[in-house]
């Protein structure tokens, strides 16, 4: 009879428990390996976690806040190693590079071994999502018994927000980090200054938030919004506990206003569009100030990285051309145009990150600018202009892939939606997002590409529940993109597995874009400019 039983469990759970090969796995992302394994690991509403030694403590408590918190799963502690339990070991792996895992499910525990934490904490959200998924049998949830061996294709698996548009706040970032988390992505780039405002106290400059904080993309007169230094580092905790960097973004030389609008000394104007944009490359007293910025973000975020920008300098920097210091700057260092004049502030402001002892990232626009790849990492977001991809190849880079199509979450995710961007018409659905990157990116770059990344402009995205209509579910497609080896990856097997991760969503009330169903939710209202 008991026999009976557990076939039984085994043909109804192979549905959705085979080898990831079948992609029939209920976790995103698609692990590399499950195999099932004979009988049901069994428990009714509460685990015990053991791991051996101290060293563990931190991250048994940050799991347990996260199961209890956010998956409301009651998982508690147990000093004696209760049964039924879940079970950490630091084992070195030569098979598995550092953020691999295997988890082994069996009827009396599931245990993960890792060869470092990090490893850990992605099996324990692979062990998070099957307990979501539970089936349940007699008052009690059943996992079928199996083992998983799951290493992420990429190192750089990244969300960047921008809150320069739009200001969302620490709540709702804490909750976005919780989905990454979830989904195993690790890195979290943070666009905190722009044209609209400056998002980040910095202490020297007090005007740069009481001033430069004023304002958002739609109002102008908006209170100011932006974090404290507290509520950063607070963030930055939080984060780093689900393994997740965060690398703040202080754009440079464009990109500027709000800056200029609080310290109209080193601006540098702008055009008649984009009005004091840049700032100033031609007053040494510019990279002072700028360099002092940069030393207080440094001591804030622990991230080995500063992204500097780079971008769309051309906007605004056609004042340069009539300013005397410009000019000056010119003639001293022999720069034949403006772009030269772009490029010489840009190695000038990568110098200080690098003798700040941070590493360098930039717009693929920085390309051009001889940094030093050793201490450089570039992000190609222009995807109509893949010659750069080359440029930064050429150049010994190492890149982020990040395209507007199909990276760029402010854009449309379907037909009839009409408030976000398009690209000649072109859109960015869910199964571009999860299809990339593909064939179309050549293989001699695989050397070179540490990872992608999903970039949400907000622009045309003013609220909370835009912000979440326009993240999800294309995350959880990012996700799998940054995690499984192409070989794994199957678009239909993804959607069914999506099903389950939509009533996560449900249960935090996310306001999710329905693609089984597109005139389910709802598109709602955006900025349309």
């Amino acid at each position: 009879m008991y026999s009976k039983i557990i076939l039984a469990f085994i043909l109804m759970f192979s549905v959705v428990f085979t080898t990831a090969r079948d992609g029939k796995s209920t976790i995103i992302p698609l692990p590399d390996n499950t195999e099932l394994t004979t009988g049901m690991f069994v428990f009714k509403n509460k685990l015990s976690i053991d791991a051996p030694g101290n060293e563990m403590d931190g991250l048994i408590r940050s799991y347990k806040s996260f199961m209890n918190n956010f998956i409301d799963a009651g998982v508690r502690f147990s000093e004696d190693g209760g049964i039924p339990s879940i079970q950490l070991e630091l084992e070195e792996n030569s098979e598995c590079n550092m953020e691999g895992y295997q988890l082994e499910i069996s009827p009396l525990k599931m245990k993960v071994t890792a060869p470092c934490r990090a490893g850990l904490f992605y099996g324990l959200m692979s062990v998070a999502q099957l307990v979501m998924s539970a089936g349940e049998e007699n008052g009690k949830k059943v996992i079928p018994c199996c083992i998983i061996k799951d290493q992420p294709r990429y190192a750089w698996r990244g969300l960047m927000l921008d809150e320069s548009r739009h200001f969302f706040g620490k709540e709702k970032v804490k909750q976005l980090l919780d989905y990454m988390a979830l989904h195993k992505l690790n890195k979290f780039h943070w666009h905190l200054t722009d044209v609209p405002g400056w998002r980040i106290e910095i202490k020297q400059y007090p005007k740069l938030t009481s001033v430069g904080g004023i304002g958002n993309y739609h109002d102008p007169n908006a209170g100011a919004k932006f974090y404290t230094q507290e509520d950063i580092a607070e963030i930055v905790d939080y984060a780093g506990e689900r393994f997740i960097e965060i690398i703040p973004e202080i754009d440079m030389p464009g990109h500027a206003t709000a800056a200029n609008r609080a310290y109209p000394e080193f601006s540098g104007g702008g055009s008649e569009k984009y009005p004091e944009f840049t700032f100033h490359p031609g007053k040494e007293g510019t990279y002072g100030y700028l360099t002092n910025i940069l030393k207080e973000v440094a001591s804030l975020f622990p991230s080995e990285y500063i992204h500097l920008g780079g971008d769309e300098v051309h906007f605004g920097n056609h004042q340069w051309k009539t300013d005397p210091d410009v000019q000056k700057l010119m003639k001293v260092e022999g720069l034949g145009n403006l772009k030269e004049v772009e490029q010489y502030f840009v190695r000038r402001m990568a110098d200080s990150i690098v003798h700040i002892g941070k590493k360098v990232i930039g717009w693929d626009e920085v390309t051009g600018s001889g940094l030093d790849p050793e201490s450089t990492l570039v992000m190609w977001w222009r995807h109509d202009k893949p010659y750069l991809l080359d440029s930064a190849i050429n150049n010994g880079y190492q890149l982020v892939l990040c395209p507007r199509i199909p990276l760029y979450f402010d854009f449309d995710q379907h037909e009839t939606h009409k408030y976000g961007r398009r690209w000649g018409g072109a859109f960015c659905d869910i199964e571009k997002v999860y299809s990339f990157p593909n064939n179309k990116i050549d293989s001699r770059y695989n050397e070179k590409v540490i990872g992608i990344q999903a970039n949400v402009w907000t622009e045309r995205i003013q609220n909370n529940k835009r912000l979440d209509f326009m993240t999800f579910p294309r995350l959880s497609a990012m996700a799998e993109a940054a995690w499984t080896n192409e070989e794994n990856k199957d678009y239909l097997a993804f959607m069914g597995r999506l099903k389950k991760m939509i009533k996560r969503y449900q249960k935090d009330n996310i306001y999710y874009f329905n693609p089984f169903d597109p005139e389910k939710t709802t598109e709602p209202e955006g900025i349309k400019k």
